[in-house]
């Protein structure tokens, strides 16, 4: 196993009280497997992901365990967890144009790279970099790579984003909204590239996302978060194919359908997302939910298995008819 994340808990301390933005998750990933996190806005799928790089902001507490490749890294000081960044697990962040420096070429903030964590010398670390922008499809790398970030599109510099992190060959990838700055077709472009070098270099990717439309084709499981909790975990075609949780099927109604004889209105979850400094004692989408009922409000739902369905839990009082759609 490559990722193993047990009772994650992240925990902010601020002015109004203490934050719970990661309440007990549970999950696994094996090498050169998707894993796709979805949710709303406020879920806890970016806290999650920088709990597991080891950046979470200054007054951030992380509890639990996260084991890599049976290493331990909650705990783990900086001087290790700097070893771990970048040369075994990568990150690529929501926004291309403020994660790269506009003052430094190309060349020279990929080349740190490979200067920092593979001791080469300057040159061989720019031919290698224009290697690797040749993996993710940018036309003449050999000239671009000593362009500055303003000359290029956003598509384009995020896919200088994923050659930089894919320089080191980490074994884990996590893309963090990686699409959410791009139109439509650029957006599939990079789900595509993504999957590519998923086949190419054996990386394991954690897709971080609110659309369920994008980890349709690239995951092959997916945890649905909120408030924090894992609302429903399955694998991607299980989960497409029958939704148990009233939160899933939500996010399943607001995507538009293409198919003009299925086209209905868009169906709009009602209400907020709950409070996180005052999260409620039961089931966190209790507020919201079509099913509620007794003891929803007092009693938080345990993730148990889906009656007749390997490897698919959910964290819902409600029976799985009742949520499953027609």
């Amino acid at each position: 196993m490559l990722l193993t994340v047990n009772n994650l808990g992240v925990r902010f301390t601020t002015e109004d009280g203490m934050v719970d933005a990661v309440n007990g998750l549970d999950f696994s990933l094996d090498a050169g497997a998707t894993l796709g996190i979805v949710g709303e806005s406020g879920s806890g799928k970016s806290q999650t992901a920088l709990a597991i790089m080891g950046l979470l902001a200054s007054n951030g507490q992380t509890t639990g365990s996260i084991r890599f490749k049976g290493k331990e890294l909650v705990g783990a000081g900086q001087r290790a967890m700097n070893k771990i960044r970048g040369a075994h697990i990568g990150m690529i962040f929501q926004d291309p144009m403020t994660s790269l420096n506009p003052y430094l070429k190309i060349s020279t903030q990929m080349a740190e790279v490979l200067i920092r964590h593979r001791g080469m010398g300057k040159r061989e670390a720019v031919q290698e970099s224009i290697k690797m922008l040749d993996a993710v499809r940018i036309p003449d790398a050999k000239n671009r790579v000593n362009r500055y970030p303003h000359e290029f599109s956003g598509g384009m510099r995020q896919r200088v984003m994923i050659a930089m992190t894919l320089l080191t060959r980490p074994e884990l990838l996590i893309a963090d909204e990686p699409t959410t700055a791009l139109d439509v077709t650029v957006q599939a472009q990079i789900l595509d590239l993504l999957s590519d070098l998923r086949d190419e270099f054996g990386v394991a990717i954690i897709m971080i996302t609110h659309d369920l439309g994008v980890v349709a084709d690239l995951c092959d499981e997916v945890l649905v978060l909120y408030g924090g909790q894992i609302m429903e975990q399955a694998q991607a075609r299980s989960l497409f194919k029958g939704p148990t949780h009233p939160y899933t099927r939500g996010l399943l109604d607001s995507i538009p359908s293409l198919d003009s004889e299925h086209q209905s209105e868009l169906v709009a979850i009602p209400g907020n997302p709950p409070d996180l400094l005052h999260l409620p004692p039961g089931c966190p989408f209790e507020a919201r939910c079509a099913w509620r009922h007794e003891p929803c409000p007092t009693q938080r739902p345990m993730l148990v298995g889906v009656e007749g369905e390997s490897h698919h839990r959910r964290a819902c009082h409600a029976a799985v008819a009742e949520v499953r759609p027609s």
